[in-house]
């Protein structure tokens, strides 16, 4: 069964092989690499990446959502977000959300996706708690997370590149009943 969350502005649904130039294009832009380590951003391993979030598609039961954010205005993938439970306690999902380079900081496009998201995984997930894990450099990440209520609930040094960049890895946490108490439970799922 496809996947697709509708917001204002953007579908977020599985990805499909024709999204792979474009997610290959802006994985390959010099910007997206500021807080990669250095394999992350090889043309194999994002190749690799996509294919796997193909397959998690398919996956029965299906533990990981990792979407393809599709502006409706003109059907361009503009990145992808998702929430991914394998490694995980149940209840429990890791968020992430990724935006093309060119749209970063534009028209609070992160906020609408992470809420169309969050909601999704407490509604019809049934999930308890979100976990993220950012950068600690990356302070649009940090800003992001406080606005939604996550709470930083540790840091790690984080792998070798990340500390060769003087860096560590910041975990944070979102209960439900955080989310609840902030926003009500609102987006569309089809």
């Amino acid at each position: 069964m496809a996947m697709d969350i509708t917001t204002k502005r953007f579908l977020l649904r599985d990805f499909v092989q024709e999204d792979e130039p474009a997610f290959l294009a802006y994985h390959a832009d010099p910007r997206y690499a500021e807080f990669c380590s250095p394999e992350e951003v090889t043309p194999d391993f994002t190749y690799q990446l996509f294919q796997r979030f193909i397959q998690w598609a398919t996956e029965v039961p299906r533990c990981n959502y990792q979407l393809a954010i599709v502006d409706r205005r003109n059907l361009e993938l503009i990145g992808c977000g998702g929430l991914r439970q394998d490694g995980y306690a149940a209840g429990q999902a890791e968020l992430g959300i990724e935006l093309a380079p060119q749209h970063w900081g534009r028209y609070a496009y992160a906020i609408e996706v992470g809420k169309a998201l969050i909601d999704f995984g407490f509604r019809d997930l049934g999930l308890k708690e979100i976990i993220g894990l950012s950068v600690s450099a990356n302070l649009r990440v940090s800003r992001l997370a406080e606005r939604y209520g996550f709470q930083a609930i540790g840091t790690q040094p984080g792998s070798g590149w990340m500390h060769m960049q003087g860096w560590s890895q910041i975990k944070w946490q979102l209960t439900r009943e955080s989310w609840e108490h902030l926003f009500p439970l609102t987006s569309s799922v089809n």
